[in-house]
Order: C-alpha cells, then structure tokens, then sequence
C-alpha cells in the first residue's frame, strides 16, 4: 500500500464521502486560510491579547502598557515586536518616546468576535 492508500484507508468506509464531486475546489480553497494559524498563535497568549485589547482603545507607549499590565519593560517590548512582526500593531516615534497602536480595524475586528463568541460559550 502506498501513502495516498494508507492515508485513504482511515477515511470512513461505510458511508460515501459526499465531498468527491467538488474535492479539487475544495482543497484549493485550503490555500485562503494557509498561514492563518501564524495569526491566531500570536493572539493566543493573554498579555498580547491585552495589549491589542488597551491599544483598541489609545495608542500607548511601552511604559504605559507595562504599568497597565503590571509587567516588565522587556516583556512588553518582546510581545510587541511580535505583535509588530505580525503586522498587528504599529509604532510611531514621538522624541524619545514610541507611541503603539493597531496596525488596521481587522484587528479589533478579530478582537470584538472572538470576545462575543467567547461570552456566548461561557
């Protein structure tokens, strides 16, 4: 048996798979969310999330965000420039001071719905 038959092997037999008609379309379409998970890893840590969170509702400076978090400077920054990386937050110099903020909408977007699908579960 081959990989392709071995793999095929663990789809169930007693039914018919009702996705062969449109198999093609369908695993193209996988490319649209390819890379996504990068996304959600990034916003899977409770600080990052809080940071995007206070920065939906001002831009802020590391040293706010870190008396707001209650955390260190260097932890701040560290979950900034993924966050940055990301190209969820973006920065702005301001003398010696850098000012963060989201990058665009789609972030608080991704925010506010994963905060009512979560009220709905609990």
């Amino acid at each position: 048996m081959n990989d392709d038959e071995n793999r095929r092997a663990d789809v169930c037999t007693e039914y018919s798979l009702s996705c062969m008609m449109h198999e093609e379309d369908l695993k193209h379409s996988l490319l649209e969310v390819s890379g996504l998970s990068e996304l959600f890893r990034a916003m899977s840590d409770e600080t990052r999330v809080s940071i995007l969170y206070l920065l939906s509702k001002q831009e802020l400076c590391v040293c706010d965000l870190a008396y707001l978090l209650d955390i260190s400077l260097p932890a701040v920054s560290h979950h900034l420039r993924l966050l940055k990386v990301m190209r969820l937050v973006r920065s702005k110099r301001m003398g010696k001071q850098v000012f963060y903020t989201l990058d665009d909408p789609h972030v608080l977007a991704l925010i506010e719905v994963a905060r009512e699908h979560y009220i709905e579960w609990r």
